[in-house]
């Protein structure tokens, strides 16, 4: 394969997948300076590249399959870098018909881990390696750096928090897609009860009500953000935090663009399958329970398929406290 001077990388989605991308980007680039990275993604992610210096240019999915293969056909690219192998991309790549190196899945024995619980199938290795795994052939090297997030404006910490929280806090991410992914109230509650230091919660207009309860059950200490600010500014308070707690989402994925110290809990879904642990956090802390029903799924369910929820109800508070309080 001749060297590439015109590089297409594609992910669709989601946060967590598409943030665990930049690393792969930043890593073309440095392999080769000259030539041109673009990216293309959902318009709902496009904020995760935006900003990004490594970038040039960014292209954005259409409704119609054909209009996008039409406008990435007009920019003649010589590389395709597939980081979501699926139908669309299958049928760009046969489109475009140019050389394509392709992110390998393992479905069946994602699949097999998850129905037998058969977890020993699946590598150890996080996505971001095995993302690289694909861009090996062209000399592409893991340069050991976190992910990447860039801001696309400047902000201040007075501009959002109160005087009482502005010389330091803990960042608590209370949102998640699914249900069973999240703490239940009365948890996070109990858990902020025993924080020492102020609390920042961080999430999307679907938590607002839950982040109003915490705060009315414990008072000033804490600050609800859920649903007042954009993505943009809550990854802002995050890189601001003394220490993070989040669970299987993606602003607690982002958060590692920042090297925090991290506590993640894990409910019915597990880092292992995906292989999104923290990536190159120096100081991190994964909080799981260890049952026989764990995962009961890849990204989460509405509801506990068991009825009992013992993967979050039986969480150790005290070992999230402790830890964030050291």
């Amino acid at each position: 394969m001749k060297e590439p001077s015109k590089i297409l990388v594609i992910r669709f989605s989601s946060i967590g997948d598409i943030i665990y991308t930049t690393p792969v980007v930043r890593c073309l680039k440095n392999r080769f300076p000259d030539a041109e990275i673009h990216f293309l993604t959902k318009s709902a992610f496009k904020y995760i590249y935006q900003n990004n210096p490594y970038l040039t240019k960014l292209h954005l999915l259409e409704p119609k399959l054909r209009d996008t293969i039409k406008a990435i056909k007009a920019e003649d690219f010589d590389l395709i870098v597939d980081l979501h192998n699926n139908l669309r991309t299958s049928i760009i790549k046969f489109a475009l018909q140019i050389p394509a190196l392709t992110y390998k899945k393992e479905r069946i024995k994602k699949w097999l881990a998850l129905k037998f619980k058969w977890t020993k199938l699946i590598p150890n290795k996080h996505l971001v390696d095995r993302y690289l795994e694909a861009v090996k052939p062209i000399g592409v090297v893991n340069d050991g750096k976190p992910v990447d997030y860039f801001f696309a404006e400047s902000y201040q910490l007075d501009q959002y928090l109160p005087l009482s929280h502005q010389s330091g806090f803990v960042a608590f991410i209370i949102g998640a897609t699914h249900n069973t992914k999240r703490l239940p109230n009365h948890k996070i509650i109990e858990i902020c009860k025993g924080i020492l230091q102020p609390i920042v919660l961080i999430g999307g207009s679907d938590v607002k009500v839950n982040g109003d309860l915490i705060k009315d059950a414990i008072g000033e200490k804490i600050v609800n953000l859920c649903g007042t600010i954009n993505l943009d500014k809550s990854i802002f308070i995050l890189s601001k935090s003394l220490k993070v707690i989040g669970f299987d989402t993606g602003l607690t994925h982002i958060s590692g663009a920042f090297n925090k110290p991290l506590v993640s809990i894990w409910g019915g879904t597990t880092p292992e399958l995906l292989g999104v642990q923290p990536y190159h956090i120096s100081n991190s802390y994964m909080v799981g329970v260890d049952l026989p029903c764990r995962p009961c799924s890849k990204f989460g369910l509405e509801k506990c398929p068991l009825g009992h929820f013992k993967c979050m109800e039986n969480i150790p508070s005290d070992l999230v406290v402790n830890y964030i309080n050291s």
